[in-house]
């Protein structure tokens, strides 16, 4: 959900800069919601995975060829400029204007800078962990903000968005393995749709408990009424067209990454040098 993934190897890489300029106004709003730095976030998020993944498939081998290749691809100017791209095309149309008003104001600008201290922390598994044992206490005392951050969360079709997401990531790994030839057995495309859907209620399980919990971390120095606000903003046209291009952008990013990943980690569960 947070985190993710050459077509041959070091050829894909259609994280290419983006040729047009986006809109001003659009670049303002991307500028305001520290985008950039949620990027830079998700490519630590990247570099940390690409060694779970390497203790996954092929343990013990990669050298130095494995890291290189994952820091090849989780460039933060190139994810930077492919998601300020497909933002721009997705909000064509959109009046970005109270959405820039908002989160140009006092009360956005703290929450976006809330969001992103909460995201850092959370890459700590004892901070995720902690936040985690936190959410729990709260469902056990029944506490009210549950009530403010289910409200929010709806708004934001944050569990559905991030689940979808998810699952086109590992179907574009499942498909990028499948080109570099690392399944041993003939699959087909129906077989991995089966097998990642498969796995959907184990990641509508883990989105619910991460979302909560870092909404919980995230807001917590926030007033009922602060949040509510965000989330009457959400359920605008507005928001919603935000959402789907926040939302869309990062799906674009990931699934050109996931595929890219699989192809280069193929090559290494071969055992093939790069």
């Amino acid at each position: 959900m947070r985190r993710l993934f050459l077509a041959s190897v070091l050829t894909l890489c259609s994280l290419a800069p983006a040729n047009a300029a986006p809109r001003a106004e659009v670049e303002a709003l991307y500028d305001a919601m520290l985008m950039e730095k949620v990027i830079g976030i998700m490519q630590e998020e990247g570099l940390a995975y690409g060694e779970d993944l390497r203790d996954e498939l092929f343990p013990g081998r990669g050298g130095a060829a494995w890291p290189a290749l994952v820091a090849r691809l989780y460039d933060a100017d190139a994810m930077d400029a492919l998601v300020l791209e497909r933002f721009d095309a997705l909000l064509d149309g959109v009046d970005v204007a109270p959405l820039l008003a908002f989160f140009e104001s006092e009360r956005g600008a703290r929450i976006v800078r809330l969001e992103l201290e909460a995201r850092q922390a959370m890459m700590d598994e004892d901070v995720e962990e902690a936040a985690k044992d936190s959410l729990h206490e709260m469902r056990q005392e029944g506490d009210s903000r549950l009530e403010v951050l289910d409200a929010f969360v709806e708004a934001n079709e944050l569990v559905d968005s991030n689940v979808v997401g998810a699952m086109n990531a590992n179907y574009a790994f499942y498909i990028g393995l499948m080109d570099g030839g690392a399944f041993a057995d003939e699959m087909t495309e129906e077989q991995v749709l089966t097998d990642v859907w498969s796995q959907e209620p184990e990641i509508r399980a883990d989105t619910l408990e991460w979302v909560y919990s870092y909404l919980a971390l995230a807001y917590q120095p926030l007033s009922d009424d602060d949040i509510e606000v965000y989330a009457a903003l959400s359920a605008t046209d507005e928001g919603r067209a935000l959402n789907q291009a926040i939302f869309g952008a990062f799906d674009t990013m990931y699934v050109t990454i996931s595929r890219a990943l699989g192809q280069g980690a193929s090559q290494f569960i071969l055992g093939e040098d790069l």
